[in-house]
């Protein structure tokens, strides 16, 4: 009697697990320039003033995009590691999985910006406001 085919992944969970500690990992590391001045405070290590200083230099400073550059290569760096402990280490198992590799790349990148843009933008934002930083914020209006 012929067994069912069995599944190429047999863990999923470990699967989604590894791909979402990639996204995370790289939107924490795309945010750097604002997590320091957010957790100096918190840990009362830095005075307001000398935080948001901190974290005006580290955004709008070349900081940011390194930052970026960063973040982008340990998550490109992070897919190869995975897909090649699943087996696509050649161009030919490349190719055949090709569709493959597109989707979870395209999923990790995008699923990357929008894990850095609600850190960056929502969290850290409402943590800093809460610390007493001076920012405000986004997307309000002041009326």
């Amino acid at each position: 009697m012929n067994e069912p085919d069995q599944p190429s992944n047999p863990q999923p969970r470990e699967n989604w697990r590894a791909l979402l500690g990639l996204v995370l990992s790289s939107a924490v590391v795309a945010s750097l320039c604002c997590l320091p001045s957010v957790v100096l405070v918190l840990f009362g290590l830095a005075s307001v003033s000398t935080a948001a200083a901190l974290s005006d230099r580290l955004y709008w400073g070349p900081t940011r995009y390194v930052l970026y550059a960063v973040s982008l290569s340990l998550a490109v760096a992070g897919l190869v590691v995975y897909f090649r402990r699943r087996g696509i280490c050649t161009l030919d198992a490349a190719r055949r999985e090709r569709n493959r590799i597109v989707n979870t790349t395209l999923l990790v990148l995008g699923g990357g910006v929008v894990a850095y843009l609600i850190w960056n933008y929502v969290i850290l934002d409402i943590i800093g406001i809460a610390a007493g930083l001076p920012w405000k914020l986004p997307f309000s209006s002041s009326l």
